[in-house]
């Protein structure tokens, strides 16, 4: 499968999560949650990443990209959905490491995991606030001695992916950025009603619970007109 290129950035049209675990299975890079805010904003330094490993649509904005750039079989993946399907997937015969949110959050996180799978094998976790690049050196090489197949890393958007790629360099696995996701899971954070994510409208649903990020959902609407008049 090739990327699709939309203001400079990679962009894997994929059908369905499956054929993306499929194809994430065999070349052990990291999943990077694409949408019309990190389209435009995106870094020289965070094209070049996203280019390297495997960028797919987890916003409604990106599927509106793939499908204006000639992929229609593209659909919306969402990431806090994914990382969950990739362990009950996976969960018999790999391991596992999770890093992100608060103590108290990545805690029942992982004891939630382990009572809904029970042989699953987290050979490492911890909270998601490094204090000094020497603590975050030892978390790097924590994860290279311990080599798990899988790490997911929730810390927002790029500090995520640029930790991602410091660890990839020490050492392969699949990595994956999850932002709030174990916020998601453990019922900290509200996601919207299955009606409203089955049809696209997921960014609504946020707006109107919480209207100050009007701001940040007008960039939607920038992004969509940049893209129909061809800028993108």
């Amino acid at each position: 499968m090739e990327q699709i290129f939309v203001n400079g950035i990679g962009i894997y049209p994929f059908a369905s999560a499956d054929e993306l675990l499929d194809y994430a299975a065999g070349c052990r890079k990291m999943l990077i949650a694409m949408n019309a805010e990190k389209i435009i904003n995106a870094t020289p330094q965070m094209r070049d990443l996203i280019n390297a490993n495997i960028g797919y649509c987890d916003g409604i904005g990106a599927v509106m990209a793939m499908h204006e750039k000639g992929a229609p079989e593209a659909v919306k993946i969402p990431g806090c959905e994914l990382w969950l399907r990739i362990i009950a997937r996976e969960y018999r015969d790999k391991s596992f490491y999770m890093i992100g949110s608060t103590q108290d959050t990545i805690e029942t996180t992982v004891a939630r995991l382990r009572e809904s799978f029970p042989q699953i094998r987290i050979v490492g976790y911890r909270n998601g606030y490094l204090s000094s690049p020497q603590e975050r050196e030892t978390l790097i090489d924590h994860v290279a001695a311990l080599k798990p197949d899988y790490v997911f890393v929730a810390m927002g958007s790029p500090k995520q992916e640029l930790l991602m790629n410091d660890m990839q360099a020490r050492h392969s696995a699949v990595y994956m950025g999850l932002g709030g996701s174990f916020d998601v899971y453990t019922g900290k954070v509200e996601r919207a009603p299955q009606w409203w994510c089955d049809h696209g409208l997921e960014w609504a649903y946020r707006l109107l619970k919480q209207p100050s990020r009007l701001k940040r959902q007008l960039r939607l609407v920038r992004f969509l007109f940049m893209l129909k008049t061809g800028k993108l």
